[in-house]
C-alpha cells in the first residue's frame, strides 16, 4: 500500500517526510502497458516519471494548498512532456508523451533536454477560484546557474524550492516499474511559512541558507541515502539507519484513503456521454470504418471500447430519457 510518512526533528528547524508509491505507482504503469496503441513506457521515460509522482506527492503535502500541484518537465527530446498532478487529498495521476525512441540508460538531458532549452513547471490551481483569480506557476531551467544541464530531477526541483522558499532542501527520489520513492529534508522557516503558493522572499530566511548547522547534519546524512536503499527498505529501517542519534516526531503515516492514491477523472460513463454528444449518425459512420469505436484517455492511456451493440444501447438508452413529445400535430 502506498503510503507518506511525515516527521520532525526534535528542537531543531528541519521537517522530513518519506513517501512509497507502490499500488498507486503499479497502477498508472498497468494503465499505459495496456494501451495498445501507445505500450508501456521505456524503463528510463518510468524512472523520470516515477520520481515525479514522488515529488509532487511530496511537495503538495508540504504546502497548505487546497487544489491540485501539477509538476510538469517539457523540452525538446523524446520525451516531449512529462507530467504529475497531485490534489491536496494526495490522489494522483501521471502521463508522458514520447515520440521517438528512448534509448536505456537515457539521463534527462537525453530525455528532455536535448537542446538546452527543457523546463520544469510547479503549477499550484486552487479548487474554488476567485472571478479573476490564475494559477501560481513556477518555472526553471533544467540547468544549474552556470549553465549547466542538471542531469537529475532532485537536482532541478532543490534549485526551484531553494529559489521559491529560500529554504533549504535534500531530496532523494528512485523509481522503477514497482516502487516510487522520495525522502524530503528541509530546513523550516524562521519567520513565516515557506510556501510554493506564496512565492515571498523572507530575508531572515534567505540569509539562513547553507548557515544553520543542524540542517547541514542531517541533509549529509539524508543525502547518503543510495538509489537502491530507497526502493527496497521499509520507512523505519530508512529513518533508523539515517538518523538513529537524533530524536524524532514521527506523525501517524497516511495510507488508504488518506494517503497517495491513484485518481483519474476518466470513466466509461463520461466517454458515453461524448460519443452521444457526437450524435448517432457520426457514431454510426466511424463504426462502418472500423468494427469498434475505442477512446483512450490522454492522461492515464485507459481504453474504452464500444461496438455496434454498445452504440445502439447509448442511443437507446438516450431516447429513452427523453421526455415524450406532444401527442397531436399544433
Amino acid at each position: 500500500m502506498s503510503e507518506l510518512h511525515k516527521f520532525l526533528f526534535d528542537g531543531l528547524p528541519v521537517r522530513g517526510m518519506i513517501v512509497r508509491l507502490t499500488d498507486a505507482w503499479t497502477d498508472i504503469l498497468q494503465r499505459r502497458a495496456s494501451n495498445t496503441t501507445t505500450g508501456a513506457y521505456a524503463p528510463p521515460v518510468q524512472e523520470l516519471l516515477g520520481e515525479m509522482a514522488a515529488a509532487g506527492v511530496l511537495m503538495q503535502s508540504n504546502i497548505k494548498f487546497s487544489g491540485a500541484l501539477v509538476l510538469q518537465v517539457f523540452g525538446d527530446g523524446p520525451v516531449k512532456v512529462a507530467v504529475v498532478e497531485v490534489q491536496s487529498d494526495l490522489s494522483l495521476r501521471a502521463t508522458a508523451t514520447v515520440n521517438g525512441v528512448v534509448p536505456e540508460g537515457a539521463r534527462l538531458s537525453q530525455m528532455v533536454n536535448v537542446g538546452g532549452g527543457g523546463r520544469c513547471a510547479i503549477t499550484l490551481d486552487p479548487q474554488n477560484r476567485h472571478p479573476g483569480q490564475q494559477p501560481y506557476q513556477g518555472v526553471v531551467p533544467l540547468h544549474g546557474d552556470h549553465h549547466e544541464k542538471l542531469e537529475r530531477l532532485s537536482d532541478v526541483l532543490q534549485h526551484y524550492m531553494l529559489q521559491s522558499e529560500q529554504l533549504d532542501t535534500v531530496l532523494v527520489l528512485a523509481a522503477n516499474d514497482k516502487v516510487a520513492a522520495g525522502l524530503l529534508i528541509q530546513r523550516m522557516p524562521l519567520k513565516g511559512e515557506g510556501n510554493l503558493a506564496q512565492g515571498l522572499s523572507h530575508r531572515e530566511n534567505e540569509d539562513q541558507i547553507g548557515q544553520n548547522e543542524d540542517y547541514n547534519r542531517i541533509a549529509h546524512l539524508a543525502s547518503s541515502l543510495t538509489r537502491d536503499e530507497l526502493l527496497t527498505l521499509d520507512v523505519d529501517t530508512i529513518l533508523r539507519r539515517l538518523f538513529w542519534e537524533e530524536k524524532l516526531i514521527r506523525f501517524e503515516p497516511q495510507q488508504g484513503e488518506n494517503g497517495p492514491r491513484f485518481a483519474c477523472t476518466c470513466s466509461r460513463e463520461r466517454v458515453s456521454n461524448m460519443l452521444r454528444g457526437l450524435g448517432e449518425e457520426e457514431a454510426q459512420s466511424i463504426l462502418a470504418e472500423r468494427k469498434d469505436i475505442e477512446v483512450g484517455c490522454e492522461y492515464c492511456g485507459q481504453q474504452y471500447r464500444f461496438d455496434a451493440v454498445d452504440v445502439a444501447q447509448l442511443f437507446v438508452s438516450s431516447a429513452a430519457s427523453q421526455p415524450p413529445g406532444p401527442s397531436g400535430v399544433q
